[in-house]
């Protein structure tokens, strides 16, 4: 862990990790669409995230960043607990590919945030550990109604079987169960455990910005074979939720960079919403 702040400050490597989520993988995120009206409003998303700049957070901690993605391809706790990540089961927008990010962005949070919480770095190090154990396992029960609750309870009996400290188990459960926006929340026994918590939620609702446009979306319209006029019809009452996301990051950096995702997340909400609106003039 005393290496990570002495990685290469490689700004293309961050612009990698965010364009990926965006634009940079046709392959994985064009999917066929349920109807050829989404083919384009997809493309329109892309296409106004290209010309987005990557968000400051990604450019800001780029070496974090990037150390955390790493950890989490090679660790051998994490490689383990992956295997318990059934994608059929996993709820469409919630998948794999979510889960790793967010998994990534709460270690990155983690590191970041511990020494102004004044956390040493042997503490850190496991502390990271348990953001990414969390944020793989946050939405293992995300097609359930109380995903948050029922989430928590799995990923204790998997902790539980990879044998991890009964510390650390807690931290992560309770993350999990923090981890909705605009819940209840319950406060940890320490300020250990509440920066896991806080680590976790920052980093899931990063998602909302513009990697909600270019890929959740799609993902849920077309899994749920959705008419254009529902989408339409409910997208500007769907915007105004994600608006007040950007008061709700409950860690500093996360209230510091969190913003501005949203934001562009709502920019190519914006020009979606836009074309929707013509081709509702002419017939879908």
């Amino acid at each position: 862990m005393a290496n990570v702040l002495h990685l290469t400050n490689d700004t293309e490597a961050c612009q990698s990790v965010f364009r990926v989520l965006t634009s940079a993988s046709p392959a994985v995120y064009y999917a066929p669409m349920s109807h050829p009206a989404y083919e384009q409003l997809q493309d329109i998303a892309h296409r106004v995230a290209k010309t987005l700049p990557v968000p400051a957070f990604y450019g800001r901690h780029a070496k974090t960043i990037r150390f955390a993605g790493e950890h989490l391809a090679a660790s051998e706790l994490l490689s383990e607990c992956r295997a318990y990540l059934d994608e059929s089961k996993l709820e469409c927008a919630h998948g794999l590919c979510h889960c790793e990010a967010v998994a990534r962005d709460a270690g990155a949070l983690v590191l970041i945030e511990a020494p102004g919480r004044s956390i040493g770095e042997d503490n850190a190090a496991g502390l990271f550990l348990a953001a990414e154990l969390a944020g793989l396992l946050h939405d293992i029960k995300r097609k359930e109604k109380d995903h948050a609750r029922l989430g928590s309870i799995e990923a204790d009996r998997i902790l539980k079987d990879l044998g991890l400290e009964k510390d650390y188990r807690k931290y992560i459960v309770d993350a999990i169960r923090n981890h909705e926006a605009f819940k209840g929340t319950t406060k940890a026994d320490d300020e250990e455990g509440q920066l896991v918590s806080d680590a976790l939620y920052d980093a899931d609702k990063f998602r909302w910005g513009p990697e909600n446009f270019t890929t959740t979306l799609w993902t849920i319209v077309n899994d749920c074979d959705m008419p254009p006029e529902s989408l339409h019809r409910v997208f500007k009452e769907k915007m105004k939720g994600i608006e007040k996301i950007k008061d709700t990051f409950r860690t500093r950096t996360g209230s510091q960079f969190g913003p501005e995702i949203i934001d562009q997340g709502i920019a190519i909400g914006n020009a979606i919403y836009k074309e929707m609106c013509l081709m509702m003039e002419q017939g879908f």
